[in-house]
């Protein structure tokens, strides 16, 4: 599975919690210097930055903003847009 069907997966997972929302990092933190974010999941410097003093609703919209970027840079007009190549 990539980083993009994971994220979009687990984001589904966290849409009803209301406490101890969980971090999407998977441990692949590498940042992507055309999208500035993270290659593992999604997130920019300053979200995962902010992630540990962050209340549970500010991080349920940040798992919110991952799954349109999922969904973004893996959209056929993406794709074009980068040569074929989408980031992941």
């Amino acid at each position: 599975m990539n980083a993009a069907k994971l994220i979009v997966s687990r984001a589904h997972s966290v849409r009803d919690l209301t406490e101890n929302v969980p971090s999407p990092c998977v441990s692949v933190c590498t940042m992507n210097a055309a999208t500035e974010y993270c290659d593992g999941c999604l997130r920019t410097v300053e979200e995962i930055a902010a992630w540990s003093v962050l209340p549970d609703s500010a991080k349920k919209q940040i798992w919110s903003l991952l799954e349109q970027r999922a969904a973004s840079l893996h959209s056929p007009i993406s794709s074009q847009a980068t040569g074929g190549q989408c980031h992941p």
